[in-house]
C-alpha cells in the first residue's frame, strides 16, 4: 500500500512542492513547527532512512543542505534545522526548517492550523529563494 507521501509525490494528494528531481522531492508539512518547515522525501519507498542505498542517502543530504540555505534566506534565519525522526510516516523524510534556536526543534510546537495562503507564501518564499 502507497505511503501517504507516495500519494503526495504522486499527486493523488496535495503538496506544496520547492524541489523535485528524479531521486527525491521536497514539499511543504502541512503541520510545520516554523513557517517554511519542509519535508525532503526520497521518491523510493524506504522506510528507515538507515537503510536507503549510500548514493541516495548522499543525494538526500545535498539537497536538503540546499533547502536549508534556501528556508535560511527565505525567512532570515541564522540557522537552518534538520532533523530525522522517522516516527510519523513509515517513508524516510528529512525536516528541514528556519531555526531562529533550539525551542524550534520542539515537535510539540507543530501547528496543524495553518491558513493555506500562508503555506503558499512560505512555498512562494523558499521557491524563490531557491532562485
Amino acid at each position: 500500500m502507497p505511503t501517504l507521501f507516495t500519494k503526495i509525490i504522486n499527486g493523488e494528494l496535495p503538496g506544496r512542492f520547492v524541489w523535485t528531481d528524479d531521486r527525491v522531492v521536497a514539499f511543504l508539512t502541512i503541520a510545520p513547527i516554523t513557517p517554511g518547515h519542509t519535508l525532503v522525501v526520497p521518491r523510493q519507498e524506504v522506510d528507515d532512512w538507515t537503510t536507503i542505498e549510500p548514493d541516495l542517502q548522499g543525494h538526500l543530504m545535498v539537497v536538503s543542505g540546499r533547502i536549508g540555505a534556501a528556508v535560511r534566506r527565505a525567512f532570515d534565519a541564522p540557522r537552518a534545522g534538520l532533523v530525522i525522526a522517522g516516527f510519523e510516516v513509515p517513508h524516510a523524510h528529512v525536516h528541514v526548517f528556519p531555526a531562529w534556536g533550539l525551542e524550534d526543534f520542539d515537535f510539540a510546537r507543530a501547528d496543524s492550523n495553518v491558513p493555506a495562503a500562508k503555506l503558499d507564501d512560505a512555498r512562494d518564499r523558499i521557491v524563490a529563494a531557491l532562485g
